[in-house]
């Protein structure tokens, strides 16, 4: 890889900020551009006015401008063989090919391979037609997970209490099609209990090398009530995360996925997430994504002291194995900013006011969905719109910072939660008064 790099970070959400500021405090990175970013990652980026899944227009803005590395943030362009096309191109990209991103795209696929390669997870059932799901579920009892089969932004997962919830939830995937043709298929599955965690990964076909544990938001309310949505918050690390535990998600999660995809033909190159359930019989794969989570590459890139540029440079030339990577001893915390209604129909083009810039005094402002309107100030353009994030020796630093940042930016209707880190904080807190330790 060259000294100097002329790279593209594709897509344009707080993921994309968080890796054009990651990739901006290497001293490899001569020009950065990104397509279609956003107002934020406009202070470090070059901003190309392309889409995310114009493929054709991406191979060829990145031939013309010369680009020596680029970097995909999204999934659905990963799913859509974005990486197949630059490398038939011969150009240098980071993330899995469309047939090993099929581990995000397509949760039956997924389900499939994790039972082929012993790696835990929860039973299930697919079904592609909504009148055997229908009946699946009438015959079920106590809660139930309903999940579109394909991509829907992270919003195609319905946690039932019931049997009648989960009626309502094939209804709205599959016959009402609320997420399109990522409905056509769908998974029911048994609620699991416990504690979620999210671990990404390097991978490099062969190798895996863990990055710190976080711990991410994914439902709208306070105590994890109302739907699903994109991320609402996240910290980083999550402490609940032992040494032997951590050994226990590489060896029976981790290195098997990696390992498997490679067996079957697929090399995995890129990120590997996995969503994780801390059960009482262990840990448990909720999914697997193919790239960086949002937002918890938000939280775990601050804490990053590897040169990124290093660390995509080994998993492309395949020798991962090279050393561990290192990490600040800091916490990171955040809080997503989002419009009034979202994850449902939300109005965008609301005015965005006070301290909104990338990094402030040890707080990190990573945008969402922002752009500049007519008269160059900045408005929303999105259901998430900004994330607040602190970087901090402690959890309640960390947290008490980002909640601070929230108070200083003006959005009219915005919504967020209140308990992001809400528990850490107080087991922290007993724990200095000696009644509790952190699990």
């Amino acid at each position: 890889m060259a000294k100097t790099l002329r790279t593209l970070v594709i897509g344009g959400g707080g993921r994309e900020h968080a890796i054009c500021w990651a990739l901006r405090q290497s001293p490899q990175i001569e020009a950065l551009y990104c397509a279609p970013g956003n107002a934020g990652i406009a202070e470090l980026a070059t901003i190309v006015e392309l889409p995310d899944h114009d493929l054709r227009g991406l191979v060829d803005f990145a031939r013309k401008e010369r680009i020596d590395l680029t970097v995909v943030g999204p999934e659905r362009p990963l799913a859509e063989g974005i990486v197949d096309e630059f490398a038939r191109e011969k150009l240098r990209v980071f993330g899995p090919t469309a047939s090993a991103a099929r581990l995000e795209s397509s949760k039956v696929f997924a389900k499939e391979f994790m039972r082929r390669h012993y790696i835990p997870t929860t039973p299930y059932r697919a079904f592609d037609r909504s009148d055997e799901a229908l009946k699946f579920v009438a015959e079920s009892s106590g809660p139930l997970v309903v999940k579109a089969d394909g991509l829907a932004a992270g919003k195609g997962v319905i946690v039932c209490r019931n049997s009648d919830e989960a009626h309502l939830a094939v209804k709205k995937i599959m016959v009402e099609r609320a997420f399109g043709s990522a409905g056509e298929r769908i998974i029911v599955e048994r609620l699991l209990i416990g504690e979620e965690m999210s671990v990404m990964a390097f991978a490099d076909g062969t190798h895996v090398v863990p990055m710190i544990p976080a711990r991410d938001y994914k439902r709208a309310q306070d105590g994890d009530e109302g739907p699903n949505t994109g991320g609402m918050g996240a910290y980083a690390p999550a402490r609940s995360m032992e040494d032997d535990l951590f050994q226990e998600i590489y060896d029976h999660i981790l290195e098997p996925a990696v390992r498997g995809m490679k067996t079957e033909g697929s090399p995995f190159v890129g990120i590997l997430y996995a969503g994780l359930m801390l059960t009482d019989v262990g840990p448990r794969v909720l999914e697997f994504n193919v790239r960086f989570g949002d937002p918890e590459t938000q939280v775990v890139l601050p804490l990053l002291k590897t040169d990124l540029v290093n660390v995509i440079g080994a998993a492309l030339a395949g020798q991962l194995d090279w050393e561990p990577l290192s990490w600040r001893e800091d916490v990171c915390a955040g809080v997503i900013l989002t419009a009034r209604g979202y994850p449902g129909r939300y109005e965008g083009g609301v005015p965005i006011e006070g301290e909104v810039r990338t990094m402030n005094n040890g707080v990190f402002c990573f945008h969402a969905g922002t752009a500049r309107d007519g008269a160059g100030g900045l408005a929303s353009s999105g259901g998430r719109i900004l994330g607040l994030f602190a970087r901090s020796a402690t959890h309640e630093g960390a947290v008490a910072a980002a909640y601070a940042a929230v108070e200083r930016v003006r959005i009219k209707g915005a919504q967020y939660r209140t308990d992001i880190g809400l528990r850490v904080r107080r087991v922290v807190r007993q724990r200095r008064e000696g009644v509790a330790r952190i699990t």
